[in-house]
């Protein structure tokens, strides 16, 4: 569905309250009608995505429940690009992800996700437990999506109003599900207008506009303002691209050398001019020039002389692009619910 109707959307969450303290009710008044979204209502209206038998639990639900159901160090590994990790609070504890520390087979996921299984009013970041259902889905374990959307919208229904800072007429949360529940109203007779546009669909031109590495596009729009000296290409090209950064290294190591020999060349020649009784600059010790440039010191193949060892090649991408079918093929061509 492309279009939902606002007007069926604001009354489902307005009557979606519990009848009695307590009682986990999950379905809504509308319109004079009943309307479940409990996880089998639910499953049914997407055309029951997993079976499960009585009292069975999906992969992801087993594993939720068990206080070592996740290793969040193999999590960080598989969501991660090399070198970056979960933010962690004062404590060390793991909290969330950064878009900009994500992987794009993960940003691709992240998308999907906070569009149409647990909505969300930003995504700059993934927090541990949507991080969770991220790795459950790449490692190809088992999710109840029912379960899921039914335990979003019910934890949605019995958050406290929060009003807009600016605009106190304004809530400063998010409505979810916005196309889900139009159609779920309307499978149970509810009469809807839809009229309200959702967002763009997913598709592959979507993914390869938003879902890209933030520093790697920004290097790639650099790299198409700013093309290489003719020298410097023959270099990469030759080199392979770690050997020639590699090359670069070694290069920014033998400037701060060179930037080290002439500091001592006018330190020796402030000393002279002091020797002299005429002191026209005052220059900083070798220790202070240390100190105010804070060198982090060498790459351990940065010491002059030493050569680059072998070339690793080009990286395999052939898991990006299985990657991409298999999110294409669980989208359906599908936009935001």
């Amino acid at each position: 569905m492309a279009k939902f109707d606002l007007e069926i959307v604001l009354e489902f969450y307005a009557n979606s309250w519990p009848t009695e303290e307590g009682v986990q009710d999950m379905c809504s008044w509308v319109r004079s009608q009943w309307i479940p979204f409990d996880a089998d209502a639910l499953s049914q209206f997407l055309g029951d995505p997993l079976v499960l038998e009585e009292g069975q639990q999906c992969e992801f639900s087993q594993r939720r429940n068990k206080a070592d159901g996740f290793d969040e160090e193999a999590i960080a590994q598989l969501l991660c690009t090399p070198g970056h990790d979960f933010g962690r609070t004062a404590a060390g504890r793991r909290v969330r992800i950064m878009r900009t520390s994500m992987t794009t087979l993960t940003q691709r996921w992240m998308t999907l996700l906070l569009s149409n299984v647990l909505p969300s009013d930003h995504n700059s970041d993934l927090p541990l437990p949507k991080c969770q259902l991220v790795y459950v889905i790449l490692t190809r374990m088992s999710v109840h999506v029912a379960q899921v959307i039914a335990d979003a919208i019910y934890l949605f229904v019995g958050m406290a109003p929060t009003r807009h800072p600016l605009d106190p007429d304004k809530s400063n949360r998010a409505l979810g599900f916005l196309a889900l529940i139009t159609g779920l109203c309307q499978s149970y007779g509810v009469p809807v207008t839809p009229s309200k546009v959702i967002r763009s669909l997913i598709t592959r031109a979507f993914i390869e506009k938003y879902c890209t590495p933030r520093q790697a596009q920004g290097d790639a729009h650099q790299a198409a303002d700013t093309p290489l000296p003719p020298r410097q290409a023959d270099l990469a090209g030759s080199l392979g691209v770690e050997r020639y950064l590699q090359h670069l290294v070694r290069q920014q190591a033998a400037n701060h050398r060179r930037q080290v020999q002439i500091h001592k060349c006018l330190y020796r020649f402030s000393l002279s001019q002091q020797g002299q009784g005429s002191a026209p600059f005052a220059c900083p010790t070798p220790e202070q020039f240390g100190a105010g440039v804070a060198w982090p010191g060498d790459w351990p193949d940065a010491r002059a002389g030493e050569e680059p060892t072998g070339s690793p090649g080009e990286p395999d991408e052939s898991h990006m692009d299985e990657g991409m079918t298999y999110l294409l093929d669980f989208l359906g061509g599908s936009g935001a619910t």
